[in-house]
Order: structure tokens, then sequence, then C-alpha cells
């Protein structure tokens, strides 16, 4: 697998004494302000949250001597000679656009953090199913005791450890279309896409083209000696391949419907995979832990990336018989009384819980709900009225939650999570599922959908 070759860009190096501004001080912005000041460049960090809420962060940056403003991002941004953007920013805003038309380049903190890698990239994007298949490659690699580190989109920031690895440890990262959207010279030796479905369209000007277009900027600097890996049942994602990575990358297609002479598919109830003309069985698909059809996409994805990248055939099985999930994602929580509680509070868009409610036979209640993104919930429909004996809805679109479904399933509205979890256990009975699976985003009563999930867990845990 070919060393990432994104060491010191001519256009930005060296670093060391240069003006750099660092838009956001969340987690990616912080990882990315002590590598650069590392570095020796003059950070300066810009973030719109208030002082109360940044109360961590400002002690992070005041202990690495960085300078920095909450409140809002002011013109001083834009005294630089980089500017840095972590991904919870819009690319898009006033601010940078000035910054571009005044020619100061805008780079991602995924990008910059590239420049130091030494290391090999696995680099894995998709609307759906990221963060388990990054977490099951490192799981994978580790099996195989092959050296690596796990990030970016999920757990560390890239910045925090790219330049700590050497040619011989393996960094996977998780991706998202925030982070592809200002990329120059990042360059993956492997890169995944799971799937393209619409999410995130108010960050597109709710165009769905420009979604794409950004997660296909994974592939864009790969070349003939890196690989693709991609969802050849997925429509979108196998177009764009088709279209724009074909000729210039190595593809790898998986599908639980075709086989290849190249890729890895399901035969007579088995994940295989041909690689170099090497056929392997890996795994009888009842026997992989994790569940559902989207489970099995993931498990192909991350088996390919772990086989390219050396470990041996035997380990990705044995890592799939174990591997329990990532949490917030259809993830176990208890049985009490005969039912069975699943947190998927990370299923913040509908083909999340499309994918949800094919896992289980199961009879279902459902929390739907949360702050809408534009929700259109026609998908859901045959799979509710086969599957699902109650809707409880949640969260600021509660109201849009039972018009979509009232005329076809009982559908209950809650003022709160726990008034929520109370109707569903009145709802259900033994041999039910109570999943909260919301397609909704979490900000409305939380801060994000970890601690959705968690408040979850922790209400029905003490049931």
């Amino acid at each position: 697998m070919r060393v990432n070759q994104n060491i010191e860009p001519k256009l930005f190096f060296p670093i060391a004494g240069k003006k750099v501004s660092v838009l956001g001080a969340a987690r990616s912005g912080i990882a990315a302000a002590r590598l650069l000041k590392a570095k020796g460049a003059n950070v300066f960090v810009s973030d719109a949250g208030t002082e109360e809420k940044l109360i961590d962060q400002i002690e992070m940056l005041r202990s690495m001597d960085a300078d920095y403003e909450v409140g809002g991002h002011s013109e001083r941004v834009l005294d630089a000679e980089i500017i840095v953007l972590s991904p919870g920013v819009p690319s898009m805003i006033p601010l940078l656009e000035e910054a571009r038309n005044r020619d100061i380049p805008v780079v991602a903190e995924l990008e910059m953090a590239s420049w130091f890698c030494r290391a090999p990239i696995i680099a894995i994007t998709g609307t759906n199913g990221k963060t388990t298949t990054t977490t099951l490659v490192g799981k994978m690699l580790d099996d195989g005791k092959k050296s690596n580190v796990v990030g970016g989109n999920t757990g560390n920031a890239f910045s925090a450890f790219a330049d700590t690895l050497d040619e011989n440890t393996v960094s996977v990262l998780e991706v998202s279309s925030f982070q592809l959207d200002d990329i120059n010279t990042f360059h993956p030796a492997i890169s995944l896409i799971l799937n393209i479905t619409s999410d995130h369209l108010d960050r597109y000007n709710n165009n769905f083209e420009m979604y794409t277009a950004s997660k296909c900027r994974i592939f864009e600097n790969q070349t003939e000696d890196d690989y693709l890996i991609y969802n050849y049942d997925d429509e979108q994602t196998c177009e764009q391949v088709r279209r724009l990575a074909s000729k210039h990358v190595h593809t790898i297609p998986f599908s639980a419907y075709r086989q290849f002479d190249e890729g890895a598919f399901v035969e007579e109830g088995k994940l295989v995979t041909i690689l170099n003309g090497k056929r392997s069985e890996i795994i009888g698909t009842a026997e992989i832990k994790i569940r559902g059809i989207h489970n099995l996409y993931n498990s192909m994805a991350a088996t390919l990336a772990a086989e390219i990248a050396g470990i041996g055939v035997s380990s990705p099985g044995l890592t799939l018989k174990q591997f329990r999930g990532v949490e917030h994602r259809l993830e176990f929580v208890r049985e009490h009384n005969g039912i069975k509680y699943i947190n998927d509070s990370k299923a913040t868009n509908v083909d999340s819980v499309w994918y949800a409610l094919q896992a289980y036979t199961e009879p279902l209640i459902v929390l739907i709900g949360g702050r809408d993104k534009g929700n259109d919930y026609s998908k859901l429909f045959d799979l509710v009225k086969k599957n699902v004996k109650a809707i409880i809805a949640i969260g600021e679109s509660a109201d849009k939650v039972y018009d979509e479904f009232h005329n076809m399933k009982k559908v209950i509205k809650a003022a709160s999570l726990s008034e929520a979890i109370e109707s569903a256990n009145e709802t259900a009975t033994a041999g039910d599922i109570v999943l909260l699976s919301p397609a909704c985003a979490s900000f409305d009563w939380f801060q994000n959908y970890e601690q959705r999930g968690r408040m979850f867990k922790e209400i029905v845990n003490n049931l």
C-alpha cells in the first residue's frame, strides 16, 4: 500500500512563521491549532460560540498560547496567509468568500493534517455507515496485528495524530463531505464510498449534485496505484464512480446481489472476496455479529480495505464474528419484561431509519423526530406498514411525524424523551422492540446525537 506523499506541499511550506487562522474551536479546530503551533505557525482561532459554551476550549487555547476570539468571526480572520476550516463551519459563509476573493487559501483541517502524515491513509465516506465501517477497519487491522490509528470525523481529529505516524502505521479516517469540501492534495491510498443519499443539503443550497460532488472528492487525487472501494448496489455511487473514477484509480466493487471477478460479494450464504486473482471465503453472512443489509455492506467494504492493507484473509472473519457495532448505531441496550430496547440515535436521516427497519423481524415501536432537515418520509411507508406496531413522535418535528404516519399506524406525540419511552412501554408487549431511530438531528432537545442516545440508555436502564 502506497505511503502518503502529501508531505509539505510547495504552496504552503515552510509553515513556520506563517499567519494561520483556524475557524472553529471544537475538536478539529483545537487539534489543528495545536499542530500548527507545534510547526511554528502564528495561529489565530475564531469561533462563533459564546464564551460560556467554550470554557474548556478557551482554556486549551490559552495553554498553547494561541490568540483567539469567540462570539463571532471578525475581519481579523482575514489577516492570514492560510485559513484552516473546521468541518462544523460552513465553507460558503461570506467571510470565507471574501478570503477567496483576496486569494487567501482556505483549506480543510483534514487537508492541513495530511501535509504532515507519512502513513498510508484509508479514508471512508458515505451518507450512512461511515463510523461503523471505520471502526470495523481499525478492529480488523488490530486483530491482524497491523499498526493503525482511527480518527477523523469520529474519535480523535486527524490533526491530533497525523504527524506522529510512520510509514508502517495505517491512518484510518472517517471523512465527511464537510471535510472534503476544502481539500487540495488530500490523497488516500485506499478510499471507500459506502453510499450517497440525501443528507445535509442545507449546507449545499439544497443541491444534491453539490453534495454528491463533495463526497466524490475523496478520490480526486488518487492514481492507478491507489484503490477505490465502492458500493455497486448504490445507484448514485456506482454512477459517479463509473463517470469520474474508473480511468484513473483502481476501482473495487462490493455487492449483496452481484458477483465479480474482483471485489466482494455473497455466494451461497458466504461473504467472498476476490483480490489480485485470489478468492477467499471470509465468513457465513449469518455469522456476522452486526445485523442488517447495511451492516453486510459495511462488512464487505471493511474486509476489502483490510485485505488490501495487508492483513491475512482469516483475520476479517474472526473480527466479524465478534464485532458488536458502535455506540448509538443499532446498539442493544437491554431486555426488560420481554421487550428489547435498541439505541439507533445516530440515525439522523431517513435512509438510516430505512436500514434500521429492515434489520428486525419483531414488531417495532419506533421513536422518530427531532430537528427536521427537510425529511421525505415516503421511503419508509412500506416498511412502516409492514414492520412497525406504533410510532412515538418526538422533538420539534413531532407534528410533522404525526401528519406523515398517523393514517397508517398508531402515532403518539411525546413532550420529552422520558415521556416517549413511557408511551413506548405502555404500547409494547413481550417480544416487541422499542427502537430509537429518529431520522432527525438532535439539536432541538440535545447537544448532539451522542447525548440523545446516552439519555435514552440511561432512562431505559432505570426502568
